[in-house]
């Protein structure tokens, strides 16, 4: 429980896939006859906004070398709350057969929706346009990732992004003649996350046996004839070296391995077992 140390890295692995969809943005320029002149891939990078605009503020002369230059992106993730709605059973368990034939099992995740931020910068409206048709079409109003949650069980999931809205900002009408004209517009996220506990291992985690119980009626007190149907695991293969493959191989079978199934169907009258003798019609 609480103080046993785990880590699946499912925030920094959402963080990281979500600043992946917007690097290979590009803008480009054309000129009077509609040639292209120039063509820019839009950097991207994580952080807060407020960053991003000291420095610009800090260094108006966005042409001197060394210089941050516009357009640009930037991302950053601004919290996450617990999702009600996408909660599931807690009893329920995922499993998986690592290569050492122990079971893995880790206890159903628990939904959190994580807030991101996405902000675009540009001195040109234009550049703003572009940036922005490269995006929105994506989102209906998700795009689904595909994210391996956690590696050692195998669990990758679709995670859904959902784009909740675009803001707009522009301080054209607020800077001197020797100020950099900034266009802000901010995306904001919603991403659908699953965190997970602990996954546990161990080796005695096979199911050795199946028991289905049919009825002739729903009250199953004074139904006059059950069946039962029994299924337990069937060995492929010699385990004990003794020549033959058989019942005695069956309780070495191990989770991992490939075996078949044994089936029998007992009859039984009144809850009473009985042999094919003794059956009646009903």
């Amino acid at each position: 429980m609480l103080g046993t140390y785990y880590y699946h890295g499912i925030i920094r692995k959402i963080v990281v896939g979500f600043g992946t969809l917007f690097n290979n943005i590009e803008i480009v320029h054309t000129d009077a006859s509609g040639n292209q002149a120039s063509k820019l891939k839009v950097p991207i990078a994580y952080g807060p906004i407020q960053k991003f605009l000291a420095r610009i503020q800090q260094q108006p002369d966005l042409t001197k070398k060394g210089n941050m230059s516009l357009p640009r992106l930037s991302f950053e993730f601004i919290g996450l709350d617990y999702d009600p709605s996408r909660k599931a059973n807690i009893t329920q368990t995922f499993k998986a057969v690592g290569d050492d034939n122990k079971v893995r099992r880790v206890f159903m995740p628990v939904p959190y929706n994580l807030k991101f931020e996405l902000n675009l910068m540009t001195k040109l409206n234009e550049d703003s346009l572009q940036v922005m048709e490269q995006i929105l079409p994506f989102f209906q109003p998700a795009l689904n990732i595909t994210i391996d949650l956690v590696e050692s069980i195998g669990e990758k999931k679709d995670i859904p992004i959902v784009l909740d809205g675009v803001s707009f900002s522009d301080n054209y009408d607020k800077t001197n003649f020797d100020e950099t004209r900034i266009i802000i517009h901010t995306f904001t996220f919603t991403v659908k996350a699953h965190l997970f506990g602990p996954v546990v291992s161990s080796t005695d985690d096979l199911i050795k046996k199946v028991q289905i119980d049919y009825y002739t009626s729903t009250d199953t007190v004074n139904a006059k004839r059950e069946l039962r149907y029994v299924a337990t695991p069937k060995a492929l293969k010699d385990y004990n070296d003794d020549g033959l493959i058989n019942a005695g191989d069956d309780p070495l079978i191990v989770p991992g391995d490939d075996f078949g199934f044994n089936e029998e169907i007992l009859d039984f009258v009144d809850f009473k077992e009985y042999s094919p003798s003794q059956q009646q019609d009903v």
